[in-house]
């Protein structure tokens, strides 16, 4: 019987952190455009933009991964860009799915913000199968992160 309990324990450890919660940080109201939306949502718009998209698809490493780029972005970021998690599933109303072609459990997108209105941007595919190496990890999504908006 205390076999039986210890493994019951052991299961539960071991399935609490494949239920993390990713949320979207910030209001939401149908009525407005994106825009209309995230110049509500922080004063310093327009700025470019991080966009951390995810889905309703299982997928184990992605809060992990969600994780540790908000962690980079508080470092080394929040000061120059804003950051955006949001379930796209869930959106019917700012064509995330069509704007940026999302198909995949977590996609980043890298939006350029220029005069008010979103311009370019560049998508970052498959960072939660890159997660096994956070250091290295780190080094990419900073280099991707500069590169792309200081090259615009």
């Amino acid at each position: 019987m205390l076999k039986i309990f210890w493994s019951f324990l052991i299961l539960i450890a071991i399935a609490l952190p494949l239920h993390a919660e990713l949320y979207y940080e910030g209001g939401y109201n149908p009525n407005q455009t994106l825009q209309q939306q995230l110049a509500e949502d922080n004063p310093q718009y327009p700025r470019p933009i991080i966009f951390a998209f995810y889905n309703n698809n299982p997928c184990y490493d992605c809060p992990q991964t969600i994780e540790l780029i908000e962690n980079i972005y508080n470092q080394y970021y929040a000061d120059t860009y804003d950051f955006y998690i949001i379930n796209y599933q869930d959106d019917e109303d700012y064509n995330f799915i069509q704007n940026y072609n999302l198909s995949q459990p977590l996609e980043i997108v890298l939006q350029q913000v220029e005069d008010g209105q979103m311009t370019n941007f560049k998508k970052l595919e498959y960072l939660q199968n890159q997660i096994s190496d956070p250091v290295s990890f780190s080094d990419n999504f900073r280099y991707q992160v500069n590169s792309f908006f200081e090259n615009d």
